[in-house]
């Protein structure tokens, strides 16, 4: 893939802001997201872009996040404007609106939907969602096991990653948003094939 001006202006961004893992996390996800399109017929540079910029606001200050989640125009659930890892996507779609004019609905969506899904998502939504999961940086448990479910089918890897997450919010005691729900609701018919 060819890289543009405008992705190394999102770069330079990036590394002057993020941490140095963060940053090749970002990377990462941008390189799985692009993997993840080319197989399912996606856009491979809208993937790249909205897997670069996913965590841009990961890294800043939580009341800084809360006041772009606050201000965000976007669809944000009280659960959500409670819950300080959540921040970061509702702050990181706003917050490339502002920084670099992006105003396509895709890529603002997929970054604002990261990190808890929702019914009705688009295939680039998926793609990044399912990116984040599985970029080469990742070591959890069963990391290798959802690499191959992504490989083998969207459907089936995003019912996989979303029981995965409810799963392991339940674990820590947090709060689900409703959207979750409402994604693993339509993603379970897969795994009952």
């Amino acid at each position: 893939m060819k890289e543009s001006k405008q992705i190394g202006i999102y770069k330079k961004y990036l590394r002057e802001h993020l941490s140095k893992k963060r940053y090749t996390h970002s990377l990462n996800v941008a390189f799985s997201a692009v993997e993840l399109a080319k197989k399912y017929g996606g856009d491979s540079d809208k993937a790249y872009t909205a897997g670069l910029l996913h965590d841009i606001a990961k890294e800043l200050p939580a009341e800084e996040q809360l006041e772009l989640v606050m201000a965000s125009k976007l669809d944000v659930s009280e659960i959500e404007t409670k819950a300080p890892p959540l921040f970061h996507a509702i702050a990181g779609a706003e917050l490339i609106q502002t920084l670099f004019d992006i105003r396509d609905d895709e890529i603002i969506t997929a970054i604002r939907r990261h990190t808890v899904a929702a019914g009705g998502m688009s295939k680039l939504d998926v793609i990044i969602y399912l990116a984040d999961l599985i970029s080469a940086d990742r070591d959890y448990k069963d990391v290798n096991r959802m690499r191959k479910l992504a490989d083998k089918s969207l459907e089936r890897a995003m019912c996989e990653a979303l029981r995965f997450s409810i799963s392991d919010s339940v674990s820590k005691g947090n709060t689900i948003p409703a959207a979750t729900l409402d994604a693993y609701n339509e993603y379970i018919k897969y795994m009952k094939k």
